[in-house]
């Protein structure tokens, strides 16, 4: 879209600058150059952003791009335009892949593919231990200098305690954070869904609860010998215990963060019924009262991020018996307008907490230079049009997998253009174009003429 644009006339919302309110902002050579209540500019592309709302380029500090070793599931191509879609500008893609990302080759790769067929940031996640067997730590130093921002087994738990407790030492000498998976596998093996009522009548083994909440107390006590030095961070938490855990370990003012997704403040274990293998995730859903704890963590800020733990699956590995049915649902089109919606809307998030949870707090918790509208920035920006309602269609995804439970859904809020560096790659849910590519995107004048 050239050199540089000017946003004008929308609610720029942006938690890491303490921002929320009517702005314009001039973006030169991909950057932030002014936000400002009134802004003289020279260029004659402009983006009339009246009624829309304006925030940082949303982060997702938690998804799978399949990339390498599943490309019938997800590619980064096709990944991250349903990131751009969606209204991300960047995604931390985890380690699960095949080969695993336990190498510096296989960051390389992520990286290098990432930018040559990504329209959004991709930031790898190195493996904590090799193969993900949860026994021999990676090499730490050279994963991280060769891109990796954080470590994490996510899909396995780490169940070795003395293992854990010297991967969170050894990724402090680099200030990385371990993302930590917690399950204990000794309880939940072998169950499809949440313990209880609903395992029981539709003939499922469950997994309790107590198979998260166990190993994040574990993971709480280790990191208190550390104190303040070494960094953990508990991947998609599910239940209410979990909740109360992180929340008086953060009281007693340990060095801890969580996520949590929007299928946890949606969702309850009733989804399943009828053997929905759409709504079998892992962890799996759980129930009201487990639900209501998330929200309640949301509200008060022990729940620092909203990730969305996109996972893709192809019809063939869903449509299959339950228990053999994979666990995973996709997310990245379908995030933002669900927070809005379940959690905005209600009242029980103002915009600003929300939209930090989607990208200041993910990208402290990285240490990325992503999540901030503040002059000289990346311009990696998200508009948004609060009031558009939609219905969720699946087969209209950009992710190859549409193994969403969400189809059918009428929600309100669409990201309707993302900007990644100051380049135009999603209006209005069409992907214009390769950030990477010299071609110019068509230009847009009034983001409200479709």
């Amino acid at each position: 879209m050239g050199k540089s644009f000017l946003i004008t006339g929308g609610r720029v919302v942006d938690p890491s600058r303490k921002i929320d309110e009517e702005l314009d902002i001039l973006v030169e050579n991909g950057k932030i150059s002014s936000i400002s209540k009134s802004t003289s500019s020279k260029t004659t592309d402009v983006i009339n952003a009246k009624g829309m709302i304006i925030i940082p380029g949303l982060v997702d500090m938690h998804c799978h791009l399949r990339d390498p070793g599943n490309p019938e599931e997800e590619t980064i191509y096709s990944g991250t335009r349903s990131a751009a879609a969606g209204g991300f500008t960047s995604v931390a893609c985890m380690a699960n892949t095949d080969p695993v990302a336990d190498d510096p080759s296989v960051i390389d790769y992520i990286r290098s593919r990432a930018e040559s067929e990504g329209v959004v940031n991709v930031f790898p996640v190195a493996a904590v231990t090799r193969g993900l067997l949860g026994d021999d730590i990676t090499e730490m130093g050279m994963l991280a200098e060769a891109g990796a921002v954080a470590f994490s087994d996510d899909g396995k738990t780490i169940m070795n305690s003395e293992v854990l407790r010297r991967a969170m030492e050894y990724a402090s000498q680099f200030d990385k954070v371990i993302i930590s998976h917690c399950e204990d596998r000794d309880l939940s093996e072998g169950g499809q869904i949440n313990e209880g009522y609903t395992s029981t009548i539709m003939g499922l083994k469950g997994i309790p609860a107590a198979a998260e909440s166990v190993m994040v107390q574990r993971d709480i006590v280790i990191a208190r010998e550390f104190g303040s030095s070494a960094r953990l961070h508990i991947a998609h938490v599910s239940t209410a215990a979990s909740v109360k855990l992180i929340r008086q370990a953060k009281e007693e003012g340990l060095n801890i963060t969580c996520e949590t997704c929007p299928h946890y403040f949606t969702l309850t274990e009733s989804e399943v019924e009828g053997y929905n293998t759409l709504a079998k995730v892992n962890p799996p859903l759980r129930t009201e009262s487990d639900l209501k704890e998330i929200i309640k963590g949301l509200k008060d800020g022990t729940i620092d991020v909203i990730a969305t733990d996109h996972a893709p699956h192809i019809i063939e590995e869903k449509n299959v018996e339950f228990n053999i049915a994979s666990s995973g649902m996709v997310g990245f089109e379908t995030a933002m307008a669900l927070v809005l919606t379940e959690l905005v809307e209600t009242g029980i998030l103002t915009l600003p907490k929300a939209v930090a949870k989607m990208t200041s707090a993910p990208s402290k918790i990285l240490g990325i230079p992503k999540g901030t509208l503040a002059v000289g920035s990346a311009a990696d920006i998200t508009i948004i049009d609060p009031n558009r309602s939609w219905v969720v269609d699946v087969s209209k995804l950009y992710s190859k997998s549409k193994n969403s439970p969400f189809s059918g859904w009428k929600v309100k809020g669409m990201a309707v253009m993302t900007i990644v560096g100051g380049q135009a790659v999603m209006k209005d849910g069409k992907i214009l174009v390769d950030r990477t590519s010299r071609a110019e995107p068509p230009k847009f004048l009034d983001i409200n003429k479709r």
